[in-house]
């Protein structure tokens, strides 16, 4: 079995409301997967259904190749966009109660404690309590007991909220460490250089329905459109630009000192792009001629775009 997680058409109503509309998915194992949409699109009701907060009123669950059952909640691992924690509770108190609440015991639960809160640095939180801390500070102790029982599947709901660049870089680092060591992630954000960095697939939901899944890398090549960035040395630009209008679609043109800098869309394919960059080398010094791909925010607007247009 290679997916950790399968959706097959699952539909959740609220009243009049379909906050999920037969959204299939296929989560692979040992990947980090982007759960993405704008506000509102369903991706927080799908995360409640994979925890068994609430239930689909059609469509099944699939985990790890078994139809999703209550026991199943012991291997997954919910990092919420809003915090759980206890206040008025002493972090080491607290943490060790939650440990134990995922299966561990005391001792297991001291052990592991020790390992995360050494490793991030916070050995002299124990004592503490949460409304001591700053929102950040509360942020790290929610991971650690998210990750504590190490759990088949981490679900982490804008795990970024609250902290700062430097904090937030520990935290994906640790992401990233998890994911090496085996563990599937599902990995929701509105932080498109977050799934830039950390994401092998992803999904898009919009108005409770999937538009868009794949691996990301196959995405961006799908939504690339021939378009490349062209930096030429040359005295005199005005002409050279306009044998180049003549010949190609140059989308826009600027000039510095020594270079001309030019966006040009290809007719051809960008796999036969090897004739227009010798054509180039002909007229001027090539400084650049590089392909455009598309950033996954570009691909998030272009494609929630695309379904509000129809």
């Amino acid at each position: 079995m290679n997916n950790i997680l399968v959706t097959k058409e699952v539909t959740k109503r609220f009243g009049e409301h379909t906050a999920l509309n037969k959204v299939s998915l296929e989560i692979p194992k040992n990947c980090i997967y982007g759960l993405l949409g704008p506000n509102g699109a369903g991706k927080t009701t799908l995360i409640r259904i994979i925890n068994q907060i609430t239930f689909p009123d059609e469509g099944e669950v699939f985990f790890d190749g078994e139809l999703l059952q209550p026991h199943h909640i012991a291997t997954i691992g919910y990092l919420p966009e809003e915090r759980g924690l206890y206040k008025s509770m002493k972090v080491g108190e607290q943490a060790l109660y939650l440990a134990q609440l995922k299966g561990l015991s005391k001792q297991e639960a001291k052990s592991k404690l020790k390992y995360w809160f050494d490793r991030l640095n916070i050995g002299d939180w124990w004592n503490k309590k949460i409304q001591e801390l700053s929102k950040g500070m509360a942020q790290k102790i929610q991971f650690i007991v998210t990750v504590l029982h190490e759990p088949k599947l981490l679900i982490f709901d804008e795990p970024f909220s609250g902290f700062d660049p430097i904090n937030a870089n520990i935290i994906k680092d640790e992401i990233l460490q998890l994911s090496a060591n085996g563990t599937s992630i599902i990995f929701s954000t509105h932080r498109m250089e977050s799934v830039e960095e950390l994401c092998d697939h992803i999904a898009l939901i919009h108005q409770s329905e999937k538009i868009l899944d794949g691996r990301l890398s196959d995405i961006k090549k799908a939504y690339k459109n021939n378009i490349f960035e062209v930096g030429l040395e040359v005295e005199k630009g005005d002409l050279l630009l306009q044998e180049l209008q003549d010949k190609f679609q140059v989308l826009s043109s600027t000039y510095n000192s020594f270079e001309e800098q030019l966006d040009i869309k290809l007719q051809l394919p960008s796999s036969d792009s090897m004739p227009v960059l010798s054509f180039l080398a002909g007229k001027a010094n090539v400084n650049r001629f590089t392909e455009m791909i598309p950033s996954a925010n570009e691909i998030f607007i272009q494609t929630v775009q695309d379904k509000d247009a129809k």
